[in-house]
C-alpha cells in the first residue's frame, strides 16, 4: 500500500513557502524550505510523484489569487497548499475578515476540483517581539482560516500551536523568515498533520544566551532599520516587493535529482504564459474570476 494518497502537490503562496532562508544551491531558485522538504518525503514509495512549487516572494494575498491559483489549477493536483496574507496584516490598513473572504474563495474553487487543501494559519509572534504589535491581526485572520477549513473540508496546518517556533533559532536574521531549522520543523509539522510517515526527526536546539536589555533593544533597533522600515515603505508607496522574482518550480515534477531538470525548468515559463485555465463548469469558472479581486 502507498504510504498516502497523493500523486501531484502543487505548492502556492510567498517568500515562506517558496524556501527562503534555508539556503540549498542544489535546489531550484537557490532555497530549499518547508514544502521541498514536504515533497521529499511525499515522494518516497510513491514512482509517480511530482511536485510543483508557485510561490513567489513578496505576493501580497491577492497576487497570490491572480497569478497562482489559476495555474495551480491547470496542473491537475490532488493536493494544494495554501499559505498567503502575511504580507498584507503587516502592512498598514489591512482588514483581516476581508482578507480571509478572499482566501474562502480560493478555498472553495479547489475543494470544488476534489484537491485537498493544506491551509495555512500564522504563527504566534508572541507579545514582546516588534511584530507583536500586528498579533491581534494575525489571530483574527487564523480564527477566520479555521472556520473556512471546517466549512469547506480542509486541513489546518497549525503554525500558531508551533512552540518551537518561539525559538530565536528557528528564526533567520530577518525575524520574518524561518532558517534551515525553522523550515525542518514546519516540514514535520506538515506530515503529521496529513499523517504521512516521514523520517524527519525532532530537534532540540539548544536555546541561544540571554540578552540584557540594552542587547535587546539595540538589536531591535537594527532589525528595524535594517528590514521593517523598508517593507513598510513598499506598503505605503503600494509597490510590491515581488517584482522580478517567479515561480521556482512552475511544473510538476518528480522532487529527485534529474540532469534535464533544470533546463526543463528554465523553459517551462514561456510554454505556461500561454497555457489557458481550464473551467470545469460555471461554479468554478466564477471561483476563478473571484481570485482576481483586490484585497486591499
Amino acid at each position: 500500500m502507498p504510504p498516502h494518497p497523493w500523486r501531484r502537490f502543487v505548492a502556492v503562496g510567498d517568500s515562506f513557502t517558496e524556501g527562503l532562508d534555508d539556503p540549498e544551491p542544489r535546489s531550484p531558485g537557490g532555497y530549499r524550505g518547508w514544502a521541498d522538504r514536504v515533497a521529499e518525503e511525499l515522494s518516497v514509495g510513491v514512482p509517480d510523484f511530482a511536485y510543483a512549487n508557485l510561490a513567489v516572494r513578496g505576493q501580497l494575498l491577492h497576487e497570490v489569487m491572480e497569478s497562482q491559483l489559476g495555474l495551480a489549477l491547470t496542473l491537475k493536483p490532488d493536493l494544494v497548499s495554501l499559505q498567503t496574507g502575511g504580507n498584507d496584516l503587516i502592512r498598514v490598513g489591512a482588514d483581516p475578515d476581508k482578507l480571509a473572504a478572499l482566501v474562502e474563495q480560493a478555498v472553495e474553487g479547489l475543494r470544488f476540483q476534489g484537491v485537498t487543501v493544506l491551509l495555512f494559519v500564522g504563527p504566534d509572534s508572541g507579545r514582546s517581539t516588534v511584530l507583536g504589535q500586528f498579533r491581534t491581526k494575525i489571530a483574527v485572520f487564523n480564527e477566520n482560516l479555521r472556520s473556512i477549513a471546517e466549512r469547506h473540508d480542509a486541513v489546518i496546518a497549525d503554525l500558531w500551536a508551533m512552540t518551537e517556533l518561539h525559538d530565536p533559532q528557528m528564526w533567520s536574521r530577518d525575524r520574518l523568515h524561518p532558517s534551515s531549522m525553522g523550515h525542518h520543523a514546519v516540514a514535520a509539522m506538515v506530515l503529521e498533520t496529513l499523517n504521512v510517515p516521514h523520517s524527519l526527526m525532532p530537534r532540540s536546539p539548544k536555546p541561544l544566551p540571554g540578552k540584557s536589555w540594552r542587547e535587546a533593544r539595540t538589536g531591535d533597533i537594527l532589525w528595524a532599520r535594517e528590514y521593517l522600515v523598508p517593507w513598510v515603505m513598499h506598503g505605503i508607496r503600494r509597490e510590491s516587493p515581488s517584482a522580478g522574482f517567479s515561480a521556482k518550480r512552475p511544473v510538476p515534477a518528480p522532487i529527485q535529482d534529474n540532469p534535464l531538470a533544470s533546463d526543463v525548468l528554465a523553459a517551462m515559463p514561456e510554454l505556461i504564459e500561454g497555457m489557458p485555465p481550464e473551467p470545469v463548469n460555471n461554479k468554478l469558472a466564477s471561483a476563478k474570476r473571484g481570485f482576481s479581486q483586490p484585497c486591499i
